[in-house]
């Protein structure tokens, strides 16, 4: 095929095709009442823990305000991917056009980073609440804290901004058939027609710089508080400490296990079966949102308490 012929496919090939989930497209509307359920709850608790926080002034603290930031990018990655997945699983809609596509994967991957860099400042606050308890008030102060948000936010767009760019140069020809029901970087870039060397050491950076050094930290805040713990002479105060950390070990085990995963398989599990790279992806994008409400809201008796208070009075 000569660059002529692949330059028209391109210009022809306007759109990419999402799949559900291959071999069960006979079973997609029933697929699409727990995918459902699974949006509706995704967004009623993360909505609910933002206005708890938002309206109880107990807990205007530094924890339940990273916390809330930490909805909001869940709310976020809900909306992303919900237009998408219903479409295909509801409707059987698979087309999407080149320009919806990067908005997408540029929502997604933004919103991503950014959910690993509310996770870091989330350790930073139970380093400094554990190992520096008498400086808690005066290091994390709300306009500290708006900075760390906007930086993580700044950090997130700016590395992402140039994907959606540097994959519409890209001439893209054959089946155009995307493996998820929704957009990734490093799957649509293996679908163009050129070199994508660029495109790949690229996206490699952005996550060794956002993922890589955010996981490297909370590794890090974590033996720091290890250290700190193992110091305390009462068992009990130990374990008071500890526990404070449960719900943000399990949302960070949450987050960063399926997305390493999914990763490593789009790069170099090229052998995988193509199902486990369908369902390693819904569990990236739809569980953390889905799990992150209910791990907080049953490990933290302030938020358990301020919902029961909303939805049983």
């Amino acid at each position: 095929m000569t660059l002529g012929s692949l330059a028209n496919g391109s210009r022809i090939s306007s759109t990419f095709l999402l799949s559900g989930i291959p071999g069960l497209e006979h079973m997609h509307i029933w697929i699409s009442i727990p995918l459902c359920f699974i949006y509706l709850a995704s967004i009623l608790g993360n909505c609910t823990i933002v206005f708890i926080i938002k309206t109880e002034p107990s807990l205007h603290e530094p924890m339940y305000l990273f916390l809330s930031m930490l909805a909001l990018t869940d709310l976020g990655l809900s909306l992303c991917t919900l237009p998408t997945v219903l479409g295909i699983f509801l409707i059987g809609v698979r087309d999407i056009s080149q320009d919806a596509c990067f908005a997408q994967l540029f929502f997604i991957h933004c919103l991503s980073f950014l959910e690993s860099s509310v996770l870091l400042s989330m350790a930073f606050d139970r380093f400094v609440a554990i190992c520096r308890p008498l400086h808690y008030a005066s290091i994390l102060t709300n306009t500290v804290i708006g900075r760390i948000g906007l930086a993580s936010l700044g950090r997130s767009v700016a590395l992402i901004f140039p994907l959606p760019f540097m994959l519409k140069r890209f001439p893209y020809c054959g089946s155009l058939v995307l493996s998820h029901s929704y957009c990734l970087h490093q799957e649509v870039m293996k679908l163009a027609c050129a070199d994508i060397k660029d495109n790949s050491i690229y996206g490699m950076f952005v996550i060794v710089s956002t993922v890589g050094i955010d996981s490297l930290l909370i590794l890090f805040s974590y033996a720091l508080i290890l250290r700190t713990v193992l110091s305390i002479a009462s068992k009990a105060e130990r374990l008071k400490a500890l526990n404070t950390c449960v719900s943000h070990i399990c949302a960070v085990l949450l987050f960063y296990t399926p997305m390493i995963g999914l990763s490593i398989i789009h790069r170099f599990g090229k052998q995988a079966p193509h199902l486990v790279q369908v369902i390693m992806g819904f569990v990236y994008l739809l569980f953390p949102p889905l799990m992150n409400p209910i791990i907080y809201s049953v490990k933290t008796k302030q938020i358990r308490d301020r919902v029961t208070h909303v939805f049983c009075y």
